[in-house]
């Protein structure tokens, strides 16, 4: 296969801070996404539910978050993979790594993510999402991270485009069909959380995670998509340089958030009844495809916000988010571990006297919590300990040269 990629150059000096500050506000934005699954019976369908007859509180939460909530964030969890694939695979070659080692470190790293992943799924979250990016890793590693811009340009732009053609098509059959409560709707899909007994939980999850690992990994093309327009991003230093590429991040926000808010609403409007006569499944493609213009355009906005922030210093709160995003794989499995026992019916179960905008006011909460545990842990030195733990099992050789940096080897998982 032909091979004409290069590392891209690295920053001018220290460490780039743009995909560390993003990764700690997207780990916000997950934390609202999953959280409604640890709550028996609200999560069955996968995303917040807009109920009509629900409180004005509840109302006003279900609305915003499927608008620029749901469906957004694992795409840009996606891009942000995929930059650090790239990030970590330069920095190899640079250390002077051979192109095939750093080749099995990938592969060793992806591969162990999906261990992490089915461990995770089956203890805490069947909607895990380190075994689906780990999957995706390994594929993308394996057909086309040698493979030059303009081919993994067409890849991406071919499975946009049929995510394109896949929402048209539904959208126009769900009008067409026009029938409520007709097959697809996702609230027939079984609930982990509300099972009584933490045994029954486990099987549940553990099938629940084999349908995301491959579905939302693979089949739905948004984040095999991404992954791709992010290791791109990162050969051309996209957010190592974002006043060089300033003009793009800015068409990129400025397009992407607004299509995926603009599908939402549309989400928002047919589940309040404001679109009688439409399958329920009608515009479920279209919130995946515009999903991914929407988890780019987040990914941009976070570098334009995070370029501002370093030129006139970051403060506090840009150093805590960046302590988050350095160690986001053990944030993001905290998350899950102050959720489902709290909240799911087989542990303490109080997710059931929990209305959705005080459910949304825990994950606030918890994402706060993996803050303060993040801004300890680097205060103290320390990375984060499953940072540490899958470092350790994907450099077994002492032939590798890990980063000393905290690197882009940290996960870079949500």
């Amino acid at each position: 296969m032909a091979t004409t990629a290069q590392p891209a150059r690295p920053p001018a000096a220290g460490r780039v801070l743009a995909p560390d500050l993003a990764r700690g506000l997207m780990l916000l934005l997950i934390a609202l996404a999953n959280v409604p699954w640890h709550t028996a019976g609200s999560g069955s369908s996968g995303r917040t539910t807009y109920d009509p007859d629900g409180s004005l509180p509840d109302r006003v939460w279900q609305a915003v978050a499927t608008a620029t909530v749901d469906g957004r964030s694992y795409p840009l969890f996606a891009f942000l993979f995929g930059y650090g694939i790239w990030q970590l695979y330069s920095r190899q070659v640079r250390s002077g790594t051979p192109p095939r080692e750093a080749h099995r470190l990938l592969r060793r790293r992806h591969t162990w993510m999906l261990v992490f992943g089915a461990v995770h799924a089956a203890l805490l979250w069947g909607g895990d999402i380190l075994g689906a990016y780990g999957l995706v890793g390994l594929l993308v590693c394996w057909l086309l991270l040698d493979r030059r811009d303009r081919t993994l340009a067409v890849w991406a732009g071919t499975l946009g485009g049929l995510l394109v053609v896949a929402a048209t098509v539904t959208v126009v059959a769900g009008v067409l069909v026009g029938a409520p409560g007709g097959p697809g709707d996702p609230a027939d899909l079984p609930d982990p959380a509300a099972a009584e007994g933490y045994a029954a939980s486990v099987a549940l999850r553990s099938g629940m995670w084999l349908v995301v690992t491959v579905g939302q990994g693979v089949l739905t093309l948004a984040v095999p998509a991404a992954v791709l327009l992010g290791i791109l991003a990162a050969r051309h230093g996209v957010l190592e340089h974002p006043d060089a590429h300033r003009r793009l991040l800015l068409a990129t926000a400025a397009t992407g958030i607004p299509l995926a808010w603009g599908a939402g609403a549309l989400a928002v409007a047919q589940a309040a009844g404001a679109l009688p006569g439409i399958a329920p499944w009608t515009f479920d493609v279209l919130v995946v495809a515009t999903g991914l213009a929407g988890g780019l355009g987040y990914a941009a906005a976070f570098a334009l916000v995070a370029a501002a922030w370093q030129r006139r210093g970051l403060g506090r709160a840009g150093d805590a988010l960046v302590a988050v995003g350095r160690r986001s794989m053990t944030c993001y499995l905290l998350q899950s571990l102050l959720f489902a026992p709290v909240l799911a019916a087989w542990g303490l179960g109080l997710g059931t006297g929990l209305t959705d905008w005080q459910v949304a006011l825990y994950a606030v909460a918890v994402w706060l919590v993996t803050v303060a545990v993040a801004v300890w842990l680097d205060r103290t030195g320390r990375r984060g300990p499953f940072e540490r733990l899958l470092r350790h099992l994907a450099y077994p050789r002492p032939t590798l040269s890990p980063e000393t940096t905290r690197d882009a080897s940290t996960t870079r998982t949500g």
